[in-house]
């Protein structure tokens, strides 16, 4: 069943009850990182695993994911400042006990390329919380694979 989410601001990446934040470094420059993340949606399909489709709404200022399993997600464009943030907030999903999720992109200049920093901020269900606590190495994982696709995607 599908259901609304507590509309949650940008600062909410830093004060959630649960955050996971994950780094890694990419060859390419933080200008083509950001790019791919807010401006090349449907192009997460190719380079985010989970991903099984993503679209623009309302003109660029929302998304539609939707991932493997069948979680769905109608997102909202919280900050897209070239090249250092991408953040966006989850509005709608069918992930039982959820009740407020945001996504943080943070990246930074690593010499010749970029330090990538995603935080995954969440609030739910007890349950909810404890689940995605469990699940910290396999978003880890999730991260670190996403991120050496978008580097390889990239550098082609």
């Amino acid at each position: 069943m599908v259901h609304r989410l507590r509309p949650v601001g940008h600062e909410f990446v830093r004060v959630a009850p649960v955050r996971l934040v994950f780094e890694r470094e990419t060859a390419a420059a933080p200008e083509r990182v950001h790019r791919a993340l807010a401006k090349d949606v449907t192009g997460w399909t190719e380079w985010f695993g989970p991903v099984t489709s993503a679209r623009p709404l309302d003109d660029g200022a929302g998304r539609g994911i939707r991932l493997r399993g069948g979680a769905l997600f109608r997102e909202t464009v919280l900050v897209s400042e070239e090249p250092e943030v991408y953040a966006y907030r989850v509005d709608v999903t069918n992930a039982p006990g959820a009740r407020a999720l945001a996504e943080e992109w943070r990246l930074a200049p690593a010499g010749t390329g970029t330090r990538v920093r995603w935080t995954f901020a969440a609030d739910g269900t007890a349950p909810f919380r404890l689940l995605l606590k469990a699940a910290r190495p396999g978003l880890e994982r999730t991260f670190r694979s996403a991120v050496t696709s978008l580097d390889r995607r990239l550098a082609g």
